[in-house]
C-alpha cells in the first residue's frame, strides 16, 4: 500500500516537475533569440562589423543554449509520461524525434557560432580575411532560421496533435499550436523574429500544465 501511494506522489511530482523545465526552456531559448536578434545585423552576409561591440552579448546568448536543451530534453520526457499508454505510436515518433532534431541544430548552430566567435577573439583580422566568417555566418542563419524552425513547427503540430486526443493540455492551445507552426513553417527566413514563436508556446502550456497540476484534488466520496 505504501509503495502504491509512493508510485502515485511520484508520478503527480513528474508533470510539475515538467513545467517547471518547459518554462525554463522558454525563458533560457526567449532570452538567446532576444540577445542575438539585438546584437546581429538580419542579413546573413553582413560584413561583421557587429562583431567588435556585439561579440560579449552573443557569447553570453551561446552559454545559455545547453540549459536551455537540458530543460527541453526534461519537458518532452514528462509530455511522454504523461501520454502513458495510451500514446499514438505514429505522432509520439514524430513529437520525439522533431524535439530531438530540433535541438540537435541548435546545438550544431551554437558550435559554429561559437567557433566564430572565439576565432574573432583569437584572430580578428585573419578571420574576417577569410572566408570562415561568411560560411559560419550563413551556415547558422540557414540551420536557425530555417531547418531548426521547421522541426519546431513539426513539433508543435505533432504536440498539438497528441494533446487533442489525450488531453494533455486545453485544446484552444493545440489549436493556437497549430496556427503558429504553420505561421513558423510558411514564414522561414522571411520574418526575423519569428523564432520567438516557439518558445513562446512552450511557455503557455507548461503554466497551464502546471496550473492544472497545483489544483487540489477532488475529494473522494467517503465508503459506508
Amino acid at each position: 500500500m505504501e509503495m502504491n501511494e509512493s508510485m502515485i506522489r511520484d508520478r503527480m511530482r513528474a508533470p510539475k516537475a515538467g513545467a517547471i523545465a518547459g518554462i525554463v526552456f522558454a525563458v533560457l531559448l526567449a532570452s538567446f533569440y532576444i540577445l542575438i536578434r539585438m546584437s546581429v545585423p538580419e542579413n546573413p552576409r553582413d560584413a561583421g562589423l557587429w562583431l567588435s561591440e556585439g561579440w560579449s552579448n552573443v557569447a553570453f546568448a551561446l552559454n545559455l543554449v545547453p540549459f536551455a536543451g537540458i530543460a527541453f530534453l526534461w519537458f518532452m520526457g514528462v509530455l511522454r509520461d504523461r501520454m502513458d499508454a495510451r500514446e499514438d505510436r505514429l505522432f509520439a515518433t514524430v513529437f520525439l524525434g522533431s524535439g530531438l532534431l530540433f535541438l540537435a541544430m541548435l546545438f550544431v548552430a551554437t558550435a559554429i557560432a561559437g567557433g566564430i566567435i572565439v576565432l574573432y577573439g583569437t584572430i580578428p583580422s585573419r578571420l574576417m580575411e577569410s572566408s570562415l566568417y561568411s560560411f559560419g555566418r550563413i551556415a547558422v542563419y540557414q540551420i536557425i532560421n530555417i531547418f531548426a524552425l521547421k522541426m519546431a513547427g513539426v513539433f508543435m503540430i505533432s504536440t498539438s496533435t497528441l494533446a487533442i486526443r489525450l488531453g494533455l493540455f486545453p485544446r484552444w492551445t493545440a489549436l493556437l499550436g497549430y496556427a503558429l507552426a504553420l505561421f513558423l513553417i510558411l514564414s522561414v527566413g522571411f520574418v526575423y523574429w519569428a523564432p520567438i514563436v516557439f518558445p513562446l508556446w512552450v511557455f503557455l502550456i507548461s503554466v497551464q500544465i502546471l496550473v492544472s497540476n497545483l489544483k487540489p484534488a477532488p475529494a473522494r466520496p467517503a465508503l459506508d
